[in-house]
């Protein structure tokens, strides 16, 4: 089977549908859209002061539910299967994530993934979600979820969260077969929790190809001891990159939304790399941050402590084929699905002006390496 990456559709204003028929294609597995109330970059340097990127979009908040785009892709579509990556279960119930992933599965007759994650702080905590014990809710939403696609007849279910009485969901899966579920997930938890439940899988955060295939090991030792067939789970992974020349690069990492990126990298995995964070090694990268909450003094004093050669250090970069045979590397480390990236459009406009073709020509020379081998 020859690989196909996956490809990203923003769920943000303004939005582009017309993309849908070259990501329909057939070049890619799967059309991976976001889900988010608020971006991870903060409103204090979201302004011309710090970037041009600010001239164009007022805010970089602008989201659109990532269910509701899904489902009109579904009908824009015909092919390729529709992910969201990744849907909280702190902000939606159960048994209404349930419910609209059946209607989007019989929308795009039987292509909707439903991509599910624990949660993040920047989506919650503004708006009075009880972000204490995500992990605990996530876990019991899938059983929620699977309780209701899979029981004939009422539901009854006590649990710490969610209690069901005689609850009901008769709405059959399409053709006979439930959507799918992925999660993304890194911590050892939740990869416990993914083996016993889940169709697919994506880390979350920054990962070596080594930490990816130790964190697989893990995900397929849970799946086997709950007699599952763990090879019969998909291997995806958003791979966070850098793409342009060395002079190219060399200017990326001085603009302000680059060096903004360490926000979102944990202080331990910076410490690895043989560098200190900003915040400090305690600092848990994107489940701490909360961008309305970060001063423009606080991000300010931020970056003049960044390390330019810090980002180069957790962040892949070169040119596309250099970033092509940085992810194989991946790939053989049991990644089947990869995303490509770039994080260097937020350098700028000119570079975001590159960056799509840039990606392109990533996957161009990565499906030329790994051939066959997938």
């Amino acid at each position: 089977m020859t690989l196909k990456p996956g490809a990203f559709m923003r769920t943000t204003l303004p939005l582009d549908l017309s993309q849908l028929a070259a990501l329909d294609s057939g070049r890619y597995h799967s059309i991976w859209m976001p889900d988010h109330l608020v971006s991870l970059w903060p409103d204090a340097i979201w302004t011309p002061e710090f970037t041009d990127l600010a001239t164009t979009s007022h805010s970089p908040h602008r989201h659109l539910d990532a269910m509701a785009v899904a489902a009109a892709a579904a009908v824009l579509t015909k092919n390729t299967p529709i992910v969201t990556t990744v849907v909280d279960t702190v902000r939606r119930h159960p048994a209404m994530l349930a419910q609209t992933a059946l209607t989007i599965d019989h929308l795009s007759k039987g292509r909707f993934v439903l991509g599910l994650g624990s949660g993040e702080l920047e989506n919650t905590a503004p708006y009075g979600f009880d972000f204490s014990t995500p992990v605990a809710r996530f876990e019991e939403s899938l059983q929620v979820i699977r309780l209701l696609w899979e029981t004939q007849g009422p539901v009854d279910f006590e649990g710490r969260f969610y209690q069901l009485h005689h609850a009901k969901m008769d709405t059959e899966p399409f053709e006979g077969r439930f959507p799918k579920i992925w999660v993304g997930c890194s911590g050892p938890r939740m990869l416990s929790i993914a083996g016993r439940y889940v169709d697919g899988w994506m880390p979350v955060g920054n990962y070596s190809p080594e930490g990816y295939a130790a964190m697989l090991a893990a995900l397929r030792q849970s799946a086997e001891a709950a007699g599952r067939d763990p090879m019969a789970i998909t291997t995806a992974g958003i791979l966070m990159s850098l793409i342009g020349d060395p002079d190219e690069v060399a200017e990326m990492i001085q603009a302000p939304l680059i060096k903004a990126y360490l926000l979102q990298v944990r202080g331990d995995f910076m410490r690895e790399k043989g560098f200190a964070h900003p915040l400090g090694d305690d600092w848990k990268g994107i489940h701490d941050i909360n961008p309305s909450a970060l001063t423009r003094d606080r991000l300010v004093d931020f970056l003049s402590k960044v390390d330019p050669q810090s980002i180069l250090a957790v962040l892949p970069h070169g040119t596309p084929k250099e970033i092509a045979r940085t992810v194989k590397g991946y790939v053989d480390a049991g990644m089947k699905v990869p995303k490509i990236l770039d994080y260097g459009g937020m350098a700028g406009l000119k570079f975001g002006a590159k960056s799509a073709q840039y990606v392109r020509e990533a996957e161009d020379e990565l499906i030329r390496l790994v051939g066959e081998a997938v």
